[in-house]
């Protein structure tokens, strides 16, 4: 699956409607953008059950700045409508591979019952 764009009026859509969205806020005139663009395109086509999304910070300044966008590139993974990774910097091909294989076995019904349980306790200690 390719890439698609991104933009404000897609992006909850998109992120709401698909298990894992994987989005890469870029912009043209960034070097690091542009040598991880055909990495994240490569990992688009081998993984056709992720959802690969690029959001051009330049054309879509709010939908950067809602996203709190400091650093590009920027890329943010969601699973479940869950953003459980957002890091700043291009990753090498390897790390790609690695980081969508945890992002598959993440529990995410898990994750928010402890998250609970954790806000639960520290509420009793207050």
């Amino acid at each position: 699956m390719a890439t698609m764009e991104m933009t404000a009026e897609n992006f909850e859509t998109t992120v709401d409607s698909n298990g894992i969205v994987v989005v890469d806020f870029w912009a043209e005139w960034c070097g690091p953008c542009k040598q991880f663009a055909p990495v994240f395109e490569a990992s688009s086509e081998k993984n056709p059950d992720i959802v690969f999304a690029k959001v051009d910070t330049e054309a879509q300044q709010d939908l950067a700045a809602q996203a709190s966008i400091t650093a590009i590139p920027t890329l943010m993974v969601f699973k479940d409508q869950t953003l459980i990774f957002n890091q700043a910097g291009a990753l090498p091909p390897q790390a790609l591979d690695s980081l969508l294989e945890q992002v598959r076995a993440v529990d995410i019904p898990a994750l928010k019952a402890q998250a609970e349980a954790e806000a639960a306790a520290s509420a009793e200690t207050e």
